[in-house]
């Protein structure tokens, strides 16, 4: 298991790479270009916190603290505010010691997203790692538990095969109905088939819905009020799936969903790669919902629980530099 993590830690770091060097590139220039602490150099820092994705919500928290904080301290030379700032930013990315009580079930996890930010595989992934047993049990911190899918996503028939190619993958069942159907008709029967079947988690997919798209957005009120009535000992998970490299539209979309649905966590996908990986810190600070899950890759194990201290370490992490580096 210490090598799976170490293996993740890795992949994650590589694929933060974007961001870290522009993120180390501006506070290098912020940090190194002022020889005090003063207004100049609190606002050059906010604006590089907000050009980097981190938002003007989140902005606005970390340097009210960090203003506080230098104060208390009697800080004076900027270099020395750096530790500060990073610590300052890991307050913000708290994840609650209930935030993953849904996966001890029974549960019915919504998730939500638009078209393209990678929920139907997502959704895919998660199924896999649930029902693992074994080695790989201990690997995903599952169980072996009792999966179902439930192939919401009647408008666009690639959808449908995908899950159906992620249940066969992963040995679980899937309720699906007709292209074009009612959604909410078949996440009625999926809640039903669950509570039959003494499911663990019924994995809810949905169709990737524009956020301006009114008619849509209260078609996913419609299914998350069935189930709600049909299914009320359960527990519920919301999920909202967000393409990182989006960005500040990633933002927008979460703000959206969260207006028609009781979000409860978030999956950050495509951090790999993106120089925009300071969004995970925006969304979570001015939503107040945590990221749950972030993804790296393409690979089941490429998607894991959001762990805050390792994302931080990896994003702020100076790379050290060799000797002839540092003669150039």
């Amino acid at each position: 298991m210490a090598e799976e993590k170490l293996g993740f830690f890795a992949r994650l770091k590589a694929g933060l790479a974007k961001t870290r060097q522009h993120l180390s590139s501006d506070f290098d220039r912020t940090f190194l270009g002022h020889d005090r602490v003063d207004d100049d150099f609190y606002d050059e820092l906010e604006e590089v916190l907000i050009m980097d994705d981190i938002g003007i919500h989140a902005t606005d928290e970390i340097m009210e603290n960090l203003r506080r904080k230098v104060k208390e301290k009697h800080i004076r030379i900027p270099s020395e505010v750096r530790e500060l700032l990073v610590e300052n930013i890991r307050e913000q990315m708290h994840v609650d010691e209930h935030a993953y009580d849904f996966e001890k079930g029974p549960s019915v996890v919504l998730v939500v997203g638009v078209n393209g930010v990678g929920k139907t595989t997502s959704i895919g992934k998660l199924a896999a790692q649930f029902k693992a047993i074994g080695k790989l049990a201990s690997v995903y911190r599952s169980e072996g538990k009792k999966v179902l899918i439930a192939a919401a996503d009647t408008f666009r028939a690639a959808a449908t095969e995908q899950l159906e190619e992620w249940a066969k993958r992963a040995g679980v069942d899937m309720i699906s109905g007709t292209e074009g159907g009612d959604p909410g008709s078949v996440i009625y029967d999926a809640v039903s088939a669950a509570k039959a079947r003494r499911t663990d988690i019924l994995l809810c997919d949905t169709a990737g819905r524009l956020h301006n798209k009114k008619n849509l957005m209260e078609e996913l009120a419609k299914i998350d009020r069935i189930i709600t009535r049909e299914y009320p000992g359960c527990i519920r998970e919301n999920l909202v799936v967000l393409d990182a490299a989006t960005g500040q539209n990633a933002l927008a979309q979460a703000r959206e969903f969260s207006g028609v649905t009781n979000l409860t966590g978030i999956i950050l996908t495509k951090m790999d790669g993106t120089a925009k990986g300071g969004i995970a810190i925006a969304v979570q600070s001015e939503l107040k919902i945590p990221v749950k899950f972030i993804g790296i890759g393409e690979q089941v194990e490429d998607l894991q629980r959001f762990d805050p201290d390792a994302f931080i370490d990896a994003l702020f992490t100076q790379e050290p530099k060799d000797e002839e580096s540092a003669e150039n």
